[in-house]
């Protein structure tokens, strides 16, 4: 997306809220690779995602500084939960206290550890899914949540379009690019799904799983 578009689309979308703000500068200011959080921009979309469909339990997949777990939580409602994994012990001394801090209504569990060892041993389906995390996982990640989301519900997949190396043949020897070409290609192939890549940021693919 050309800079100048982009920041036409942020001037009149609506900001981030005080938290969330004050929680993007701290990332920026005390993390290496900020890049690596969401942003007001997709923020905005995650929190107006998550008021249309109205999750009841949401899953995420890779916290980082916490900015799109709690983008999600702010469009949730009272009684829902979100659960976020987070796979790198030492980011959760910065992330944990946003976490926990959060004016947000869903009660928010944040998980320290492996994902594909600890979410099969948990209970229950999830209504939306988050998957933001390694991207060469990307279809280990794909196979082991879609099990374990009920029928019309969705999964977001972020950095699909990976800075638009996925169409570059200069990348075509480089892991990450690969895998998310793979993963790209699979789902785009996999009737168990609909499902469409935005052009946001760095490309955000929705996924419904079908009845």
């Amino acid at each position: 997306m050309l800079a100048e578009i982009e920041d036409y689309i942020t001037d009149h979308t609506s900001g981030e809220d005080e938290y969330l703000a004050r929680l993007y500068r701290a990332t920026q200011l005390h993390l290496l690779r900020p890049r690596m959080a969401s942003g007001p921009l997709q923020g905005q979309l995650l929190r107006m995602i998550a008021r249309m469909l109205r999750p009841r339990r949401v899953l995420e997949i890779g916290t980082y500084s916490g900015y799109s777990a709690l983008s999600l939580a702010a469009g949730m409602e009272d009684g829902s939960e979100l659960i976020t994994f987070e796979v790198n012990d030492e980011q959760e001394d910065f992330t944990r206290p946003w976490l926990e801090h959060a004016p947000y209504p869903p009660a928010i569990r944040f998980i320290v550890g492996d994902v594909f060892a600890l979410l099969p041993a948990m209970q229950g389906d999830f209504d939306l899914a988050f998957i933001d995390a390694n991207k060469r996982e990307y279809l280990r990640y794909y196979e082991l949540v879609l099990p374990r989301l009920r029928p019309g519900g969705f999964l977001l997949a972020d950095n699909t379009l990976w800075d638009g190396h996925v169409t570059d043949p200069a990348y075509d020897k480089d892991p990450q690019t690969r895998a998310i070409r793979e993963f790209n290609d699979f789902v785009a192939a996999d009737p168990r799904v609909r499902q469409l890549i935005l052009p946001l940021r760095d490309g955000l693919s929705l996924i419904e799983k079908l009845p």
